[in-house]
């Protein structure tokens, strides 16, 4: 963070200074929302969740050293206190980023992928310059704005994952942290409970490209129609990726190889490369040619977006990780989150990398799925079904969804009973695919049938 007095974040969001608060006492970072992350310098925001309030830990992180508290009321020591501590959050986050003009602001927003792609656009520019990105998926209202707050003068690129919960939520995000390359991946089902439908999805994933100055750019994915549309609706100029070869930065000679690992010619507007992606599954190569294609407008050339693709290894955890056990069995710990879409792409992968190997697969109900979860759910169970598996473990009480569309299907009411049922039939060589939504806590099977070791 750039260093700040307290009178300047009083300031800036329409705070008041309380506790004998000193405003020439300067913040320098980091802002943190934990009291076991402050430290000497640091700005505690204290958040009133639904387990806990941040104003109750206010005293430890003073006592860590934290300059002052963020907060909505009074506190015991050093605070700013505000009306809103979320949207001055924001405030500070955007007063920040302003006083940056070095830095470059890219903004990534999909229905599946987002985080996969960040990682690897983050690599990818941090070859050019330093670069602040989120760890994981810290990509809500309060997650963004932490993030932006990690930059500093030496900040060169900010490569931001935006998702959306809501209409309005990414032309919130957005506004925090404006965007000159805004980059969409994809329209699916995620959500699709909340929104009602695909196309109230696509509007909500193109308020990112609106939000783009004509300045800007913004990346789309042309297999996609409703992204492709998208062009429409934005100032800035546009540049496609994907699988067609009408697009301006596409894949060709597509292979996988054993471990389900895509190599692929790369083609950009300035020449082509070979990648061979470290990544498990086909669907990698669309995420691989979204950040190329930003990193070709951040100035990087094919060889070199080529060799940090080839390089790249997951950094976000419990997404295609792929472990193989002393005895042989391979676990896939895709655990973090689950659609109709990504369940695809997973079973994909395991088809890909088992090859003639028995194959088992642990899933969980999808949520937020709307009227339409019934029917989404059947299909999940008739993908697996269809998939060649030895067995299909469906975890929790809402089961039944799934094993409508897969009758064969073993119900297994929790975690505890999914890893005795594996347990009991694993035997050397066989692959495991772990998938489902992030409320299900599967990651918790893969961490069983590793013997803790899940990352």
């Amino acid at each position: 963070m750039i260093p700040l007095p307290l009178g300047r974040v009083a300031e800036i969001t329409s705070g008041a200074l309380t506790g004998q608060a000193d405003p020439g006492a300067v913040v320098r970072g980091p802002v943190v929302i934990d009291s076991r992350a402050a430290e000497p310098g640091s700005l505690f925001v204290a958040i009133r969740g639904e387990r806990a309030d941040g104003h109750d830990f206010a005293a430890q992180a003073l006592a860590s050293g934290a300059a002052a508290v963020l907060a909505s009321r009074p506190v015991d020591g050093p605070a700013v206190v505000v009306d809103d501590v979320v949207a001055a959050l924001a405030k500070l986050a955007n007063a920040v980023v302003t006083d940056l003009p070095k830095a470059t602001v890219v903004g990534v927003t999909g229905s599946a992928g987002k985080t996969s792609t960040k990682d690897l656009l983050a690599r990818l520019a941090a070859r050019i310059g330093p670069t602040v990105a989120p760890v994981g998926s810290y990509n809500n209202e309060i997650g963004h704005p932490l993030t932006v707050l990690k930059a500093d003068e030496d900040t060169r690129f900010l490569v931001l994952e935006l998702s959306a919960r809501n209409a309005g939520h990414i032309a919130y995000l957005a506004g925090i942290a404006p965007p000159s390359i805004g980059v969409v991946l994809n329209v699916g089902t995620a959500h699709l409970g909340v929104f009602g439908g695909k196309e109230a999805i696509a509007r909500a994933k193109g308020e990112l490209p609106e939000a783009l100055p004509s300045s800007g750019v913004a990346v789309l994915n042309l297999d996609d129609p409703l992204v492709a549309a998208m062009s429409s609706r934005t100032r800035a100029r546009v540049l496609y990726f994907g699988r067609t070869r009408s697009a301006d930065v596409r894949a060709s000679h597509e292979t996988l190889d054993d471990r389900g690992r895509a190599r692929f010619t790369l083609h950009t507007p300035s020449g082509e490369a070979d990648v061979a992606l470290r990544l498990h599954g086909a669907h990698a190569v669309e995420n691989a040619l979204a950040a190329a294609a930003a990193a070709h407008e951040l100035g990087l050339s094919p060889a070199a977006i080529a060799e940090e693709l080839s390089l790249a290894e997951p950094r976000s955890r419990w997404r295609m990780e792929v472990t193989d056990r002393a005895d042989g069995v391979t676990v896939i710990n895709d655990a973090y989150n689950a659609n109709p879409d990504s369940m695809r792409a997973a079973f994909a992968a395991l088809h890909a990398l088992a090859g003639h190997r028995r194959k088992y697969a642990v899933v969980a109900a999808l949520r937020e799925l709307g009227d339409d979860a019934a029917e989404l759910n059947a299909g999940v169970g008739r993908l697996a079904a269809g998939a060649g598996l030895e067995a299909l473990v469906v975890v929790g009480g809402d089961a039944g969804q799934i094993i409508a569309g897969a009758p064969d299907a073993i119900h297994a009411p929790d975690v505890e009973a999914a890893v005795a049922e594996l347990t009991g039939r694993l035997a050397p060589g066989d692959v495991v695919l772990i998938k489902g939504p992030r409320a299900a806590g599967l990651e918790q099977v893969a961490e069983a049938l590793l013997g803790g070791d899940a990352r």
